[in-house]
């Protein structure tokens, strides 16, 4: 049932969500990133109104992409909707088409980092410790139902989380889209709308404007909160399973980050024999938990990669190692199973 007052409903579920997920503590700097569109300036204004009694300070940044005619205009709306709520505000204008082609990239993950690094920037220069982005439930639902199309594996269920790397924060991520909408109509806001978002080329605008829409009417009016629902279980679930894999990867580890003449300083070696006693779920999970650990990251290291080298373990042939990419060995010698990165081996 939904309340009458749509500003107390909105703003007592990022408050709850907030203290559910401990998104901020008291004396947090806060930057929020501010589009202009409804999400963005929806929490804007919560937080605005709540910063008292959170006890933080809050500030904004703001990117002009310089794609479409409207941009300046949102720009000064940004402007004078943080002048008015008297909210330091950081804007930077950038042509990410052009900067696209430069980098040989998409529009879309040129846009994400370029927000992502002046984020960055912004946060280092006046000590900012949370960056919240607008991410909200109905998003969540597009990530899992996206993921799931494109094949993922249980951690793609997950959706996006209300918090990483215990900077990144999205307090409006159990707040449905259509009650964020009726708060900015409620507190008289006038966000300005992105006409791109209407545009069906991009695959997430269909799976928001043609797919859900489609499940709503013919199979589930409640497709969102199911989502979510399935979502928020798959976290827990899987934060359980990485915590379990992080353990099994302490019993069985042997070295990690040695430094000598013949073999790269980042380095991680395991027992070969307690590896293969693992189930084989835990497996997967301790050798991408090795990988990062090792090259930084797990970019680009897929299923059959993680199985091919499960199957090097399990043969146990001596000396035989596999290049899951350029930057990483994975060698199997003397009962041992070496994770090598290649980029840090001294010449």
């Amino acid at each position: 049932m939904r309340s009458a007052n749509i500003t107390s409903l909105v703003e007592e579920q990022v408050y709850n969500c907030i203290k559910k997920y401990k998104l901020i503590n008291e004396n947090d700097k806060v930057l929020i990133g501010v589009s202009g569109g409804p999400d963005s300036i929806c929490i804007l204004h919560v937080l605005n109104k709540l910063k008292l009694t959170l006890k933080i300070e809050i500030y904004v940044a703001h990117v002009n992409h310089m794609i479409r005619k409207e941009a300046d205009k949102e720009t000064e709306y940004v402007k004078e909707f943080c002048k008015n709520l008297n909210v330091e505000c950081f804007i930077k204008k950038i042509d990410v088409v052009k900067y696209a082609k430069e980098h040989k990239i998409g529009i879309e993950e040129a846009g994400r980092n370029i927000r992502y690094n002046f984020f960055e920037e912004v946060s280092k220069n006046i000590m900012v410790n949370k960056i919240v982005t607008a991410h909200n439930s109905n998003d969540n639902a597009e990530t899992v139902l996206l993921n799931i199309i494109r094949g993922s594996g249980l951690s793609g269920l997950k959706g996006i989380e209300p918090i990483r790397e215990n900077k990144y924060i999205r307090p409006l991520i159990q707040t449905e889209r259509i009650d964020i909408e009726k708060y900015c109509i409620e507190n008289k806001l006038q966000p300005k709308i992105d006409k791109s978002n209407l545009d069906n080329e991009y695959t997430r605008n269909k799976t928001r404007n043609l797919l859900i829409p489609y499940i709503k009417k013919e199979f589930n009016s409640n497709i969102i909160n199911t989502i979510n629902r399935l979502s928020e279980i798959v976290s827990a679930e899987n934060e359980y399973m990485e915590e379990t894999a992080i353990k099994r990867f302490n019993e069985i580890c042997i070295i990690e980050n040695i430094n000598n003449n013949l073999i790269s300083e980042n380095q991680v070696v395991l027992d070969l024999k307690k590896f293969n006693n693992l189930e084989l779920v835990i497996k997967r999970r301790v050798i991408l938990y090795t990988i990062k650990k090792v090259i930084g990251n797990t970019l680009g290291i897929e299923k059959v990669n993680v199985d091919e080298i499960v199957k090097l373990c399990e043969n146990n042939i001596g000396n035989k190692y596999l290049r899951p990419n350029k930057n990483l060995k994975v060698l199997v010698r003397n009962k041992k199973i070496y994770f090598i990165n290649l980029n840090d081996l001294v010449s």
